[in-house]
């Protein structure tokens, strides 16, 4: 083992052009967490590579030629010996040790409870991120977001290698199980979904053990491949499920819905920011922090608003929404209402915003 591990020292690290994310790294120590491409490997390579070459080993867990055992009896002294300061640990396995260096950085799907290290979520692109990306900012930088979705890889394969690519990735990091819950999800994305609505859907073609599925379902969630939303005031009613990212339902499904693809990218920039939302009958998405509606309305023209905003009066008034935004993907301006301030904003505006 301590043969691999001077290799692995000795190895300069590449990365190609790097784009910066809204997730910096100093000299703490760290779990980064993220689903598969999410671009945790490349902001932990482009951190080392500002380090002294010496004073930094970079190991990535799933090298076929690593013994757990043996790393685990070897990595300590190899660090303390070369006066390693900053160890990574690249898709960490809980079977490996945690090792006492000045800075231990770990990568995973999956978050484990280690006290001294600060965690941090790393999704795919925001739209503000996927704009570096982009040559040109223009109409059709939009277009792309759709088209594209937030994995940065998506930019470097072929137009007609990108859904196998992306279904390759998907198959060599989830179980077989997992898979075909979230196949099943990405068809109903931005619907009430129940774990045991899955289970009864899935059982009528296969033998499947409804503990099994609930497990693979809990696991989709907290690896965040998959992501759900409580109704306003009933934790225990069903909730609506997200995809982590547009891009997995022309991967997974050949069904095509425009409006629920807009909802999900919606969802999605609400949940990279940190905001707590919920859903209610008529409403997509209620903020209560900031007594703001939003409403995924790609076409919608002021008529059409309007007799939205009539269907969700007794809301607006029970909860004291203050505003009313309707996300389009184009039209812009404003709606008369007594209760409320109500507003059409495109996406790329909105999603740059505050």
């Amino acid at each position: 083992m301590e043969i691999l591990l001077e290799e692995l020292y000795k190895t300069d690290i590449y990365v190609e052009k790097f784009h910066f994310r809204k997730l910096f790294l100093d000299n703490l120590s760290y779990q980064i967490n993220g689903i598969t491409q999410s671009g945790k490997t490349k902001i932990v390579k482009n951190y080392l590579l500002g380090l002294k070459k010496s004073s930094y080993l970079y190991i990535n867990c799933k090298d076929l030629r690593i013994d757990i055992d043996a790393l685990n009896s070897t990595l300590q002294d190899f660090c303390t010996h070369n006066q390693i300061t900053t160890l990574v640990l690249d898709d960490y396995k809980q079977e490996i040790k945690i090792f006492n260096v000045p800075q231990l950085i770990i990568c995973c799907e999956v978050h484990y409870k280690i006290d001294f290290l600060q965690t941090l979520r790393l999704y795919p692109l925001d739209y503000e991120e996927f704009l570096a990306y982009e040559h040109k900012y223009d109409s059709s930088a939009l277009n792309h977001f759709f088209q594209l979705g937030g994995f940065a890889f998506m930019h470097k394969v072929n137009s007609d290698e990108r859904v196998f690519y992306l279904q390759k990735a998907l198959k060599s990091a989830l179980e077989e199980k997992e898979l075909e819950i979230l196949i099943f999800c990405a068809k109903m994305m931005t619907q009430k979904v129940s774990p045991y609505s899955i289970y009864e859907r899935l059982k009528q073609t296969q033998k499947i053990s409804k503990d099994k599925l609930y497990k693979s379902f809990d696991e989709l969630c907290e690896k965040g491949y998959i992501h759900q939303m409580q109704k306003a005031d009933h934790p225990k009613a069903i909730r609506k499920i997200y995809l982590c990212d547009v891009s997995l339902k022309s991967a997974l499904t050949i069904e095509k819905h425009f409006g629920r693809l807009f909802e999900n990218m919606i969802y999605l920039e609400l949940l990279k920011s940190g905001k707590d939302c919920f859903y209610d009958d008529g409403i997509d998405f209620y903020i209560p922090k900031e007594s703001e509606v939003i409403l995924a309305t790609p076409f919608a023209d002021e008529r059409a608003l309007f007799k939205k905003i009539e269907a969700i009066e007794s809301f607006i008034i029970r909860y004291q929404i203050k505003k009313i935004t309707a996300v389009t993907m184009s039209k812009e301006g404003s709606v008369n209402h007594p209760f409320s301030h109500v507003e059409m904003v495109p996406f790329d505006i909105w999603a740059l915003g505050d």
